[in-house]
């Protein structure tokens, strides 16, 4: 019998990091228990902190209560240990960009969980059906793309590789309407549909600053202004991170095999240099 979005009663959430915390948030506002796993006892502890600081604003904007919100924090359960997935109905995976590391922990995942649950990954721009084969039960691993904060972003991109079975990838888009959110569908393509056009976009914007288009300023008010765009794209680069943008940049190249997918010379010169925009406090702008 086929899982349904409402027989998901524990949910295990695999990265206490931005994402991962901010899934965990998500989950547990819509009534349901969460397991959160990270490899350190820090970690988790950075990740607590990210949702209880969550959570405060939506108290002070009175969003939520703040019983609510205890009530919310309550129902995350935190762990080092794979094995306390023993009982989840669903595991969303949201551990570091790395292929190496997402098989290691999907051979977990595939050790620790029943055999029915459906794995989600929560990659941006790694092949899904790869992370797949890699486990026991390749159609019943899915991709679930949500965007970053996802506590407040309503789009969840289901990704289904050529091993999903129809049926899982309909149970994540049905799972993802019921956190309260947005989904669409699509291939296991790189970059889904977001980042496929995003990123390039804004690879261009580089290209188009070291140029000498305009500055960085300009660049950025002219597509502010002129696409009505809620920030410009070398200061959303700055906020995704330069060397985040060159890594997706790259994935691209390499499995497209087309030059225009090449990162812009100067974004890896400023990568080279340190400047990662504003974790770094120094990117396209100062911080």
């Amino acid at each position: 019998m086929s899982k349904k979005a409402e027989d998901i009663k524990i949910v295990g959430v695999v990265g206490a990091g931005t994402m991962g915390s901010g899934i965990a948030q998500v989950v547990a506002s819509s009534g349901r228990q969460v397991v959160l796993v990270d490899v350190t006892d820090a970690a988790i502890a950075r990740g607590v902190k990210a949702i209880e600081g969550s959570l405060g604003r939506l108290v002070k904007k009175e969003t939520i209560s703040e019983e609510e919100s205890k009530s919310i924090a309550s129902r995350i359960k935190t762990t080092t240990k794979y094995e306390d997935f023993k009982d989840v109905d669903l595991v969303v995976e949201a551990a570091f960009e790395d292929m190496k590391v997402k098989k290691e922990i999907y051979k977990k995942l595939d050790e620790s969980t029943k055999p029915d649950v459906v794995l989600a990954t929560n990659t941006s721009s790694l092949p899904i059906v790869e992370i797949a084969v890699g486990t026991g039960r390749p159609d019943k691993v899915v991709g679930m793309h949500f965007f970053n904060p996802a506590p407040v972003m309503k789009l969840v991109e289901i990704i289904k590789t050529l091993a999903t079975s129809d049926e899982t990838a309909e149970f994540a888009f049905d799972f993802a309407t019921a956190l309260g959110k947005e989904p669409v569908r699509t291939k296991d393509i790189p970059g889904f549909i977001v980042n496929r056009i995003l990123i390039p976009m804004l690879n261009e914007a580089v290209f188009a600053f070291s140029d000498g288009v305009g500055t960085a300023e300009d660049i950025d008010k002219a597509m502010k202004l002129g696409t009505n765009q809620p920030i410009g794209p070398l200061a959303l680069i700055d906020l995704i991170g330069l060397d985040v943008t060159i890594d997706v940049m790259d994935v691209f190249y390499k499995e497209f095999q087309d030059s225009k997918y090449r990162a812009a010379p100067l974004l890896r010169q400023m990568v080279r240099a340190g400047w990662l925009g504003r974790k770094s406090g120094k990117g396209f702008f100062q911080y």
